[in-house]
């Protein structure tokens, strides 16, 4: 490891957890234009969902523009928020949708950019 790579410094450890924060209550709560916010503006962002493979801000943008609007709500099981120096973080959930069996699982990369925090990766999937 790089030795000025430092892992959740406090600071950054804080920031990172409450934009998580901010993220999930916009994904519950369907306020599509924070979600559009948290993801990073580039043809080089994508998200991997249950069903669907986005490749770019704009297809992450249009799939949340059409997504429905009901059945978002769920408990997260485990999160785990792991920072590398000032910039970088990872964010790992395990959540459980309400009246759903399959346990899900989703996966953030966050880096800090010149308007803040946000999602350049993202995955979401159900386990059997």
């Amino acid at each position: 490891m790089h030795p000025t790579l430092a892992i959740n410094l406090p600071a950054v450890l804080a920031e990172v957890t409450a934009v998580f924060a901010r993220y999930e209550d916009a994904l519950v709560n369907n306020k599509v234009e924070v979600l559009d916010e948290l993801f990073w503006d580039s043809p080089h962002t994508l998200r991997y969902g249950a069903t669907e493979n986005l490749y770019g801000y704009a297809a992450i943008q249009d799939f949340r523009a059409g997504r429905p609007a009901q059945g978002l709500q769920r408990s997260l099981l485990k999160t785990v928020i792991t920072t590398y120096g000032h910039d970088f973080a990872t964010a790992n959930v395990e959540f459980q949708r309400a009246g759903n069996a399959k346990p899900g699982r989703q996966s953030q990369t966050w880096v800090r950019t010149p308007e803040g925090w946000r999602v350049v990766a993202a995955h979401v999937s159900l386990l059997d």
